[in-house]
């Protein structure tokens, strides 16, 4: 028993050390993306396609478990019985490649967000603890490096162990709840020892005062209900089962991962950059200070990240649906006047974060435990679960869910590599 605990203190502490290097990596990254479109404004009409296309190369022809967020591959491997295929998914090689290929993502100018393939590299940085000390159940180990990666990532910790209950593992697992919350404990420690007790987007303080304010309750929860559901629907339909003409530009993956390059480009550079990244700083900016962002700025952050993710290419959805959400929620706020304007971006940026991944609980811990904010708790459970119903109402199955079919495990799977969700 000892042995196994000390397996599972030891692996946080490694899944707290790289997911603040991989943080570092990906800063850094998207950084040099901002300096080359401020220096060079057109040379991402031709980077941006050609990033792509490597990539998404790269990504179908060496690391095929590499692709998209990270948080299939996991519950895909946590589905597997088959030691080979869960290594071929958490493998030492397929974490480094998530880990470059996530940051050149960023330096190219994808919208995508290092926080979900923080969830691999967690759950892979465990899996090779474990294998190293002679571990052979990985179930449990594989789901504490999963929530220790969200808590180090967004500095979240019960969102981390809310996460591994909610959406990897969609059930109370009695047995590994001390394990999970401790592995999170230390993660979470050794991120604030290196980066300090921070909240990700600062301290927000927004209220909702008077019983008119509720009125944006079921309008942020609609609108974000619908749009987060549509996107998983697009997302599933363009990946999955998608109409002829998709299908033919993606019959060859490459071409198709630079013609969504291509849109990418013409959209940051229309956005003076705002449409590609994590979206963080604009996200900080409307949630912190109250900004008002450009009412395109949610609708183009929605296509530019559907873009990324359908091209094959490594990146998360966390962090650009969060800034989605806040866009949209900048939008109202000319509508919505009675509302606070931090309060309306908060509540939206829920919503439609729910409604992307379908797991309510998650959405309002991960945001509250960003911004330390407390005074929002009920409004904002209230609108993650109405957003997570709409969404169900317009796509099934949980988007990361139905993503991890991709990775299942296939009898045939060692003569032939699993193909890329998309």
């Amino acid at each position: 028993m000892w042995h196994r605990r000390a397996v599972f203190l030891l692996g946080a502490i490694f899944v707290g050390l790289a997911a603040v290097g991989f943080a570092e990596l990906a800063d850094k990254a998207q950084a040099l993306y901002g300096y080359i479109l401020t220096e060079w404004r057109w040379l991402p009409f031709v980077m941006t396609p050609f990033g792509f296309m490597a990539l998404a190369y790269v990504t179908g022809r060496w690391f095929p478990a590499a692709a998209g967020s990270g948080i299939p591959q996991v519950i895909a491997a946590r589905a597997s019985r088959d030691p080979a295929h869960r290594q071929r998914l958490l493998g030492l090689q397929t974490t480094l490649a998530k880990i470059v290929m996530t940051a050149l993502a960023l330096v190219v100018g994808a919208s995508v967000g290092r926080e979900g393939p923080t969830v691999q590299v967690g759950a892979s940085v465990m899996f090779a603890v474990a294998s190293f000390a002679g571990i052979g159940r990985h179930n449990g180990l594989v789901l504490a490096g999963s929530a220790a990666g969200i808590a180090a990532a967004f500095n979240a910790p019960i969102a981390g162990v809310l996460f591994a209950i909610e959406e990897l593992a969609k059930s109370f697992a009695g047995r590994i709840n001390d394990i999970v919350i401790a592995s999170v404990a230390i993660a979470g420690g050794v991120s604030w020892l290196i980066l300090g007790n921070y909240a990700y987007f600062g301290e927000v303080s927004a209220q909702m005062i008077n019983a008119v304010d509720w009125a944006a309750v079921p309008i942020c929860a609609a609108l974000g209900g619908i749009m987060g559901g549509l996107f998983s629907l697009s997302l599933l339909t363009i990946t999955r089962r998608p109409p002829e003409v998709i299908a033919a530009l993606r019959r060859n993956r490459t071409a198709f991962a630079g013609f969504c390059g291509l849109i990418v480009a013409v959209l940051s550079v229309a956005t003076a950059g705002y449409a590609s990244g994590n979206g963080y700083g604009q996200t900080r900016a409307g949630l912190l200070l109250g900004e008002h962002l450009p009412f395109w700025y949610g609708p183009s952050k929605l296509v530019t990240t559907m873009l990324s993710s359908a091209s094959g290419i490594p990146g998360g959805l966390f962090s650009p649906s969060l800034a989605v959400g806040s866009g949209l929620g900048s939008m109202l706020t000319p509508i919505v006047t009675f509302v606070d304007p931090r309060a309306l971006m908060l509540l939206m940026t829920v919503g439609y974060f729910a409604a992307v991944v379908q797991s309510p609980l998650t959405a309002v811990v991960i945001v509250m435990e960003m911004t330390s904010d407390r005074n929002m708790v009920i409004p904002l459970l209230a609108t993650a679960v109405l957003a997570a119903g709409v969404s169900r109402l317009i796509s099934r199955e949980p988007l990361y869910h139905a993503l991890s079919h991709a990775f299942a495990h296939r009898p045939d799977e060692a003569k032939a590599s699993p193909p890329q969700p998309g």
